[in-house]
């Protein structure tokens, strides 16, 4: 994740296509079938995966998960970052501007 996507509202994550995603009852596993790293999410980390996999911007997906959860807004914002930052280190996950 690069400086330039912080504000939310103008970044959206996306999976790359070699990533594998595999739900299973408790979470799911992400694969970098280029690298073989995987990385295993609870069920919790799982829904947040969603969000920001399928919502049009980081942002929206940070105000779903707001109204969804009773946490502190800036602690979701530290969490969500952190979270992409892992990822995106991993090759699990894209963080796109625009």
């Amino acid at each position: 994740m690069t400086e330039a996507c912080i504000p939310f509202e103008h970044a959206r994550a996306a999976i790359p296509d070699h990533v594998i995603v595999r739900e299973m009852r408790d979470g799911a596993v992400l694969l970098n079938a280029e690298t073989g790293r995987w990385f295993m999410l609870d069920d919790i980390g799982t829904r947040v995966w969603k969000a920001l996999t399928s919502s049009a911007s980081i942002q929206a997906a940070y105000e779903a998960l707001l109204l969804e959860y009773e946490i502190d807004a800036a602690d979701l914002r530290t969490d969500l970052e952190g979270l992409m930052a892992s990822l995106s280190a991993h090759g699990l996950l894209e963080v796109r501007c625009g």
